[in-house]
């Protein structure tokens, strides 16, 4: 058995199996009419990591989606109320975030008690609008796409840096294992890794995360991050002949206090994982967001092993969960398994190489 097994696990690092909710349809046709007054005529199951989410069409011509909270999460009341009204105050501000809906009561969220596989649970649930368009991952992004994505991302955290919340402190989520100011926790999973050819660049990249990021963080600037910006939580639509805009941002489960260079960091590394030419992606996005917020010397410094480091989280955290959840391995892997590929490249080029492409590309956008 590897040195390396897990020891004091932070929490909410991991949830258990239990925690995802298995709610059947009948369950959620009485939710939504019960709570909403609606009558769903269309139910179809939507992937999610953590918890449950169906599209819903009513009889009465609205489209939605019904989030089901894990249980874990759904006792943190205070933060799903803070991530539901990040969304409006996003959406009021100009962004294509959801919004939620109230129930017939007025409330934005409610906790709801279901017998669903592992005894009787407390889950949040709350009704989404359903935004239209394409996933970022159905489509083979252009230059100007990543543009696009870079530059909403930059728009997103100064956004949200003048949000006001009498909670706003419950972001500070200490050990939250998804924020990149955890990378040095993947330490405690690293033994799913044993006998990965991968294992020795993602012990090296923790470890360099440790003695050339971590003293650089206090000259990082400080904001809120969405956190998740993958190609399944983007949303496109055609804007013309050849280009697209930006129809919708989703899931802000991830929601956390952190920085502008960690946003920017998740946003290349998961535009990096379907793209053709993904050592390329990097530029595009930097452009974009520099147009809106430029970097210091700090933060242009650390984001290729940032980049690295969103990859090992996902790499790593992936193959723990399917430990627990082994049905869901096909689904948990879609990220990891790619980003296996792209991690082992972009070390093998090294910074200085990978700092060239991505700034030089970028610097091509200003001209």
């Amino acid at each position: 058995m590897s040195s390396d097994q897990p020891r004091n696990i932070p929490l909410p690092a991991m949830l258990a199996k239990e925690s995802k909710p298995n709610l059947s349809h009948s369950q959620v046709t009485e939710v939504i009419r019960r709570l909403y007054g609606l009558n769903a005529s269309v139910i179809r199951p939507l992937p999610s990591y953590d918890d449950q989410n169906f599209y819903v069409e009513s009889s009465e011509g609205g489209e939605y989606v019904l989030k089901v909270m894990n249980s874990t999460d759904s006792q943190n009341v205070t933060l799903m109320e803070l991530q539901t009204h990040a969304m409006n105050f996003l959406h009021r501000n100009g962004l294509p975030a959801q919004t939620a809906l109230p129930t017939l009561t007025g409330e934005l969220m409610s906790l709801e008690e279901f017998v669903c596989g592992f005894g009787k649970q407390k889950y949040l649930v709350r009704l989404l609008t359903y935004l239209h368009g394409t996933t970022i991952a159905k489509i083979t992004p252009s230059p100007q796409i990543l543009y696009e994505v870079g530059k909403m991302a930059a728009t997103l955290d100064t956004i949200l840096l003048q949000m006001d919340h009498p909670n706003i402190s419950c972001l500070q989520r200490e050990g939250f294992i998804w924020s990149l100011s955890s990378i040095p926790l993947l330490n405690q999973y690293l033994y799913v890794m044993d006998g990965n050819p991968a294992h020795k660049i993602v012990k090296a990249v923790l470890e360099q995360y440790e003695t050339q990021v971590v003293p650089k963080l206090s000259l990082f600037r400080k904001c809120i991050n969405h956190g998740d910006l993958n190609d399944h939580n983007l949303l496109m639509e055609p804007d013309g002949p050849t280009k697209y805009k930006m129809s919708g941002i989703l899931d802000f489960g991830d929601m956390s206090s952190g920085y502008f260079i960690f946003e920017l960091a998740i946003s290349i590394m998961y535009m990096m994982i379907e793209n053709p030419d993904p050592i390329n992606v990097g530029g595009p996005v930097l452009a974009g967001w520099e147009s809106v917020f430029r970097l210091n010397e700090a933060e242009r410094d650390c984001l290729y092993l940032l980049v690295l480091g969103r990859f090992c989280q996902s790499l790593v955290l992936a193959r723990y969960t399917v430990t627990q959840q082994p049905e869901n391995e096909e689904y948990l892997m879609t990220t990891a398994k790619t980003g296996l590929l792209h991690l082992c490249r972009l070390w093998k080029l090294g910074k200085e190489e990978v700092e060239r492409i991505w700034f030089n590309r970028a610097a091509q956008f200003r001209q």
